[in-house]
């Protein structure tokens, strides 16, 4: 077996993915949006997935422990678009505007987030799996950083308070109610303003 070498670390990488695995996995990933999209992703089984995708459960497996690890890999995409907004974007979602404008924008962003893909982000946020997420803990660092910019006395028992309202059981539950999306993210707006102005 022949070992493949990072040349910027110097260090074994791992090898290309064979060109049946990635058939699979676009497989795999092609069938859980749908199905997420259709149907409560809570209510989605791996068993769903492999049908749905043509691909034995072995398959399926190796690559994805759970459905959960399938909406985080499909939520991924959208949530480092963002990321790279928030590191190097234009103001105010990116640098260079005040704090209590960049979580308003942040908190706006995270709404249009969610009112496009709620359903990946339910299916990859069940139970506690919200919080063991890369992107929460992206999110965390950067309303922590919005919070000790704007030198609001200790940010980190309001970290966690300013991000729950962006669960996606905290927003289907008020869009159920009736509330807009625009509705939601002007109260984000005012609440941001409320915390760092």
């Amino acid at each position: 077996m022949t070992r493949h070498t990072d040349l910027l670390t110097g260090q074994a990488a791992a090898p290309p993915e064979r060109a049946d695995a990635a058939r699979n996995r676009a497989k795999v990933l092609a069938a859980a949006a749908e199905l997420f999209a259709t149907r409560d992703p809570r209510a989605v089984t791996m068993d769903d997935i492999a049908k749905a995708a043509g691909v034995g459960r072995g398959t399926l497996y190796r690559r994805y422990p759970d459905t959960n690890s399938i909406a985080v890999a499909l939520l991924d995409e959208h949530e480092r678009a963002l990321q790279e907004q928030l590191i190097g974007g234009a103001p105010p979602l990116g640098p260079g505007a005040p704090p209590a404008q960049r979580l308003a924008a942040f908190f706006a962003a995270m709404v249009e987030l969610l009112d496009a893909h709620a359903n990946l982000a339910l299916g990859a946020e069940t139970g506690g799996a919200r919080f063991a997420t890369g992107s929460y803990g992206f999110w965390y660092a950067h309303v922590r950083a919005l919070l000790v910019a704007g030198k609001v006395r200790e940010p980190d028992a309001l970290i966690d308070p300013l991000l729950a309202p962006l669960g996606a059981e905290v927003y289907q539950q008020q869009r159920s109610r009736g509330l807009t999306s625009a509705q939601i993210a002007d109260a984000l707006r005012r609440l941001a303003h409320a915390v760092l102005d």
